[in-house]
Formats: structure tokens, sequence, C-alpha cells
């Protein structure tokens, strides 16, 4: 190649990057928008709530590059009217009076910040305890304050609203969510550097911890029931647990025979898959991926554990479920009649919101029925019968009758056989019921046959087919 064309060459070559420099210098003039920062800046030092003219958006490096007013600038040969804000800590708008308007509604909390007292405090999809965790706070951790939002309470063990409010907050890498103000500590804050009064520990991940925060665990009577599939609803309501308290820093242990809180700042790793929880006489260990054994130690210095299983779904599922469960059972039985009537013992008559009335039940009282008890009350499908007595009867339930005077209901249980002519129940007395199980009949059972009423023939019922097994 001659030196002209040499030339010629560098000519374009100097030519395109001269062109190119001028269009990033236009680019980095040419206004983009406004925002207002979030999270203050500490060089230069500049407080969260404050308005900036943006100029660029990179996607590629996140960040918006955007000017410094001139009272944050810094003096010299060279002064610096442009820096770089993480994409997370300016809220952009196309006009400066949006940018403007944003920022007064801000202003009341553009300064606040918050420290985490607690390890593994979370920050939630909503503002709720039960809302799915998004973030887990290290204990010192800072976080901004955003905005005060309503919510539903934190509850205490003693079941009362636990003091604070809900905050949607920002933490510095860009995650946002809702937290609980129990276990932080707000400071105001006008830029440069941040810090607050405790240290954050060194982060390290721990799988196993994160699984056990993310479960549900409840008593092993519980995962018997559900495997057995027969469900007590009245324990299930009692909702018993180990609650890690993660958005209170109370962690609870709830039993049939325990009822016990513990205070504690964060939970440490103590050997494999073991854990103690700082500040309080309280450990737990996983044994397997769904058993968890909490240790605690009473006032006398005793060593004491409880195991506790996971769950497959919330135990308000699990309720529900068993509820559709004996609302099918009910609207079946239901379906056979709706009323029925005896020669000896009366008319039965079942409603549709689950409720009966019986009139003359006379032979029945005391032996059976007592005198106290109205002709009417509400029908719970909430008997399962033993394997025995499976091929006997189709299967159980109690009537509760209201009461002459008020007052608690009067419960007298049945098993039930329907066919194609009517009812066959027969009373089970208390006895023969092992929790709720019929385990046997009565050593002389009492049988009544209930007939369908011609005027509740098969077509004025609904059409619903008989449920299979539950």
């Amino acid at each position: 190649m001659d030196k002209r064309g040499y030339t010629s060459r560098s000519l374009r070559v100097n030519v395109i990057i001269m062109s190119v420099t001028a269009a990033l210098l236009c680019s980095c003039t040419r206004l983009l928008g406004w925002g207002v920062l979030l999270w203050s800046a500490e060089d230069p030092p500049i407080p969260a709530g404050t308005v900036l003219p943006v100029y660029i958006k990179s996607t590629i490096n996140q960040v918006w590059v955007a000017g410094i007013p001139p009272q944050y600038r810094r003096s010299g040969e060279a002064p610096i009217d442009k820096f770089e804000i993480p994409l997370a800590q300016l809220d952009f708008s196309s006009s400066k009076r949006s940018a403007e308007n944003r920022a007064a509604a801000f202003a009341s909390l553009a300064r606040t910040y918050a420290e985490t007292l607690q390890d593994g405090l979370p920050i939630r999809e909503d503002p709720d305890n039960s809302s799915k965790r998004v973030y887990r706070l290290k204990i010192g951790q800072i976080i901004k304050i955003l905005a005060l939002v309503k919510g539903n309470p934190a509850i205490s063990t003693t079941g009362d609203p636990l003091p604070g409010d809900w905050y949607h907050v920002l933490t510095e890498d860009g995650s946002v969510g809702y937290c609980f103000s129990y276990r932080l500590k707000l400071f105001e804050h006008s830029g440069g550097p941040l810090t607050a009064g405790t240290a954050a520990p060194e982060s390290r991940e721990d799988p196993d911890l994160e699984m056990v925060l993310s479960k549900i665990w409840t008593p092993e009577s519980y995962e018997t029931m559900i495997a057995a599939n027969r469900i007590n609803l009245e324990e299930l309501a009692k909702q018993w647990r180990f609650s890690l308290g993660q958005d209170t820093g109370l962690a609870w242990i709830y039993t049939a025979e325990l009822n016990k809180t513990f205070s504690y700042t964060g939970i440490t790793a103590e050997g494999y898959r073991s854990w103690r929880f700082e500040g309080a006489a309280l450990g737990m260990s996983l044994q397997d991926d769904a058993t968890l054994a909490v240790h605690y130690q009473e006032s006398g210095g005793l060593r004491r554990t409880v195991l506790f299983t996971a769950l497959p779904m919330p135990v308000e599922d699990i309720i529900a479920q068993e509820t559709e469960r004996r609302n099918a059972l009910f609207l079946y039985l239901y379906s056979l009649g709706p009323a029925f009537t005896s020669a000896n013992y009366g008319a039965l008559d079942f409603t549709p919101d689950g409720r009966f009335t019986w009139s003359g039940f006379d032979l029945l009282i005391p032996r059976i029925i007592p005198p106290a008890a109205l002709g009417s009350g509400v029908v719970s499908m909430d008997l399962f019968l033993s394997s025995a007595l499976a091929s006997r009867s189709n299967g159980a339930f109690s009537l509760r009758f209201d009461r002459i005077g008020g007052g608690g209901p009067i419960t007298v249980h049945f098993m039930y056989t329907p066919d194609e002519r009517g009812l066959r129940v027969e009373h089970i007395p208390d006895d023969d019921i092992d929790g709720i199980t019929v385990i046997r009949r009565a050593s002389s059972p009492t049988v009544i046959y209930f007939f369908q009423n011609q005027a509740s023939g098969a077509g004025d019922r609904p059409s619903i087919e008989r449920p299979g097994e539950f």
C-alpha cells in the first residue's frame, strides 16, 4: 500500500472516531428525563429525595447517568457534573413536574433508613406475614424505607398484634418488598457514607436453613392424621406448630402439652444440619428433610426435645379440603331425602345449610337423646369408621341438638346406611368412639329405619352423585 492510500485510510478512521465521540458527547448531554434519588449517594454526597436530571440509561451496566446539582459538585480544575446510579436506586419520570410530585410524596421518608436487628428477617411480596418471602436480611443490614403501607398486622404468640408498621423497602442491591418494623431500627441519613450501629456478619449460604425456614412445622400427630386420611378439624384448628418467628424474632413452640416462646437475635449453624438461636436456650436439628427436632432448656436446666414434621401444604388448605369433603358427604345424605319418617321414632328432615329437624323422638328419651335436646340442630360429618365397621355401614355422623334454654349443643352419634327406600341409622355410644373413629358397635345396638317420604321423591331432589372414598 502506498503512502497516499495509507493517509486516506487514516483520515477515514479519524472521521469515524470523531463521529462516534461526538455522538457519545451528544447523548450524554441530551436530557432523557428526570428522576428521584431513592438511596443517598456517597460520592457526591447527595441525599435521597433529590430530583436529578437523567441523561443515560444503561441496561448493560445497570445504571443511570444523572446530573449532579451545583450545590453538590466538588470544586476543582475539572469539576464532575454527572455520576452513575444503580437502576433500582432512582425512580425515573419523563417530566420534571412528575419527578417533583414524586419527590414531594416521598419527602417525609426520603431520609429514613432502617437497620435490621434480627438475622433472617424477611422481606415479603405483600404486607402480610403469610406472604411469600422475596429476600432474607442479615443482622445489621441497612435498607431504605420507601413508604408506609397498610397490611395485616403481625401477631404475637399471645394472639395480640405486635407494635410496628409495614413498610415498602429497598435493599442496596435492588430488591424491593415489604418488611414489618418490629425488628427494625429506623434512623435518618442525609448523604455520604451510610453506616449504622451494628455491623453485619459475614454472609454465608446455608441451603438447609433456607429449607427449614421455608417449611411449615407441625406436631407428628398432624402428619399421622393426614397419612391416615382421618382429619380431626378441631385439632387442626388449634394450629399447633413450631414457628421460627422470622418477622418478630420470637420463636414459638405450641403443642397440646407446651406453649413457650423464645426471643432471639439470629440463627447460627452449630454442626451438620443443626442450629442454635442466639440469645435463647433453644436449638434445632434436622433428622431428615421432613423431621425437625427442636431442643430447649427448662428453667431447672433440663434439656427437652420436641419433634415436628413438615406438612405438604398449609394447615388452612388441609382444613378447607376436609371441610369440602364433609360438605359433599352431607349433600349426598340430603339428596337421598331430604325428608325421612320412622313409624316409631318420628320425622327427620335435612336442610341444605347443614341443619336438621327431628320431631317425634320421644321413645329415645332419655336413653339416647337427653330431655334437654330441642328437635333441631346441626349435622356434623366428623366421624370415621374402623376397618371392621366400614363393611357394615357407609359412614357416621353427629347430630348436635340445640339445647333447651340455650348453651352448648347436645351431641348424639349415629352410623348410617342408605338404600333405595330410605336410611338406616344406628346409635353409637360415646364409649365406642376413640377420638374421631368409631371402633365398635354398642353391646345392644339401637337401629332405626327411616323411610324416604313420598313427597320428597327423586323428581324433587337435586341430582348428586354418591361420593367415593374420602
